[in-house]
């Protein structure tokens, strides 16, 4: 099978110091009371002061942080259709998330009815020395934001949106373009997360899945195995295979290895494990027929851990890691499991089934054991659209998130707030705990009242953890698939995740 096509890798980005070529749309940053930095004064100069005048007779953009103001041209001797102008607000540092809003507001302004654009990305910054890096991470919050998904659509995909973004760097051109490398690979790791997550549940299954994650990894330096539902049974992981078992395409394991420190490295630091039901009907304990056409974005922790090793694989980050995904598909058969059926999980601990809709942590139990006893990682992140309880309490807005530590907790936090992947600190309890307690069984797969949905499911994971392996489970349940526009991500699949356990990796083992 082919990987999904890269929808929105055809936006071209260039570098350059700077650009006589002709543009649709001239991006002109602006400061608050509509002063332009030492480029935005040199094209005024060259245009007879054209941008200051048009600007002057437009009082209500106070070039406020994001604002925009699209004008459009008819003079000849400008090389440019529209001048967008964007504000940067009172010129002080900014950091590169309020740089990417500044960028996914300018491409939403520009897109209607432009094609190409030229940034003038020298402006961004007052300080020469951080002109590099602003100018790539302004490029590459647009093509964040350019994403958009129209592989199935026969006509009039997407008329609308810009398809060349020229960025002018001044002297800063050789930093910015050794700044975008590594970027660019953290992107394309959001892209194929984004992938995966809109493909149809008719395209992507457990099979299909594992096939096409070998393929995503052509040419990079890593390990793959897979593991079938024959061996898995074989090894006694009943739990995963058991959610399968209803569907005609059975389960999977995935593994991904990238050891980015050689010989040097004999075990993972660190590993991330990805829930990854392909689609989600609930089983028997079926779910309502309205919204089950969202459950086909059950696998997004997965697609967010195969994005994070794509990104890690990509820019040759100095880290060993393993990221492992549990594939299945939870569909109504003779076969299929069922409420009050026990099995015994990979770890050895029995479970009681109280509903086969809470399916996703007997998927990640069988492969959070598989992984801690396989590689012998320090630290284990899960990451799974596992709860409905988590968008009640959080909304689309914060991934909760619970840990063994505050240390690495605190990692997760400032690694979510540097990329914009907001996550917030839920409690692991004893009193959730006993909660799962069976009668019959080491643990039911559920809570013992509606309660605290979350927390339960958490506690229910961390019985998985062996002994003193640091973990955190990340319930991203609200933040996978959103159904209006941010910054840098569009409407649809967020890719959430991938630039979160990035940055996490950078600032923990790289720094």
């Amino acid at each position: 099978m082919k990987p999904p096509e890269e929808e929105s890798r055809f936006m071209q980005i260039q570098f350059f110091a700077d650009s006589s070529k002709a543009h649709d749309v001239l991006i002109l940053p602006v400061l608050s009371g509509q002063s332009f930095g030492a480029g935005g004064r040199e094209k005024d100069k060259a245009a007879s002061s054209r941008f200051f005048t048009i600007l002057s007779k437009n009082p209500d953009f106070k070039a406020e942080r994001g604002q925009t103001l699209l004008v459009d041209l008819t003079d000849d001797a400008v090389p440019y259709r529209a001048v967008l102008y964007v504000g940067l607000g009172d010129g002080g540092s900014l950091s590169n998330a309020q740089i990417e809003e500044i960028a996914g507001k300018a491409y939403a302004a520009a897109k209607k009815e432009h094609k190409s654009a030229a940034i003038l990305a020298c402006d961004l910054t007052a300080k020469a020395s951080e002109c590099g890096e602003a100018a790539a991470c302004f490029a590459n919050a647009m093509r964040l934001r350019s994403y958009s998904f129209t592989k199935y659509k026969t006509k009039n995909p997407d008329p609308k949106g810009l398809e060349a973004i020229a960025v002018l760097c001044g002297e800063g051109l050789k930093s910015a373009q050794a700044a975008y490398k590594p970027m660019e690979s953290v992107t394309n790791g959001v892209i194929d997360a984004r992938n995966l997550v809109s493909e149809p549940p008719n395209v992507i299954n457990p099979v299909t899945y594992a096939k096409l994650v070998k393929n995503l990894f052509k040419g990079l330096d890593v390990k793959i195995k897979v593991l079938d539902d024959k061996k898995m049974a074989k090894m006694g992981m009943e739990a995963i295979v058991a959610v399968g078992k209803g569907s005609a395409t059975p389960s999977r394991m995935v593994l991904i290895e990238y050891n980015g420190l050689g010989k040097a490295s004999k075990t993972p630091s660190v590993a991330f494990v990805g829930k990854g039901v392909t689609f989600d009907t609930g089983g028997i304990s079926i779910k309502p027929a309205a919204g089950m056409e969202d459950m086909k974005f059950d696998m997004a922790g997965s697609a967010a851990v195969v994005g994070a090793m794509k990104a890690l694989a990509g820019r040759g980050a100095r880290v060993h890691a393993v990221g492992a995904i549990g594939l299945a598909e939870n569909l109504l058969s003779e076969r299929s499991y069922r409420p009050s059926d026990i099995l015994k999980s990979y770890s050895g601990q029995t479970i009681e089934v109280m509903n086969t809709d809470a399916e996703g942590r007997l998927v990640l139990a069988d492969t959070l054991t598989y992984v801690q006893r396989e590689y012998k990682p320090k630290t284990v992140i899960d990451l799974a659209t596992l709860t409905g309880a988590m968008m009640v309490a959080l909304g689309h807005e914060f991934a909760g998130t619970f840990a063994t530590g505050k240390e690495l907790y605190d990692a997760l936090e400032r690694a979510g707030t540097a990329v914009d992947e907001d996550v917030w600190r839920m409690p692991l309890h004893k009193e959730f705990d006993k909660q799962i307690a069976s009668p019959i069984a080491d643990m039911r797969n559920l809570g013992a009242s509606r309660y605290a949905g979350a927390c339960t499911a958490a506690a229910f994971l961390q019985r998985f953890i062996e002994g003193d392996t640091e973990w955190a489970h990340i319930d991203i349940a609200g933040t996978a698939w959103i159904k209006a526009d941010k910054n840098v991500v569009p409407k649809g699949a967020t890719g959430f995740g991938v630039r979160l356990l990035d940055r996490f990796v950078r600032d923990r083992y790289e720094s």
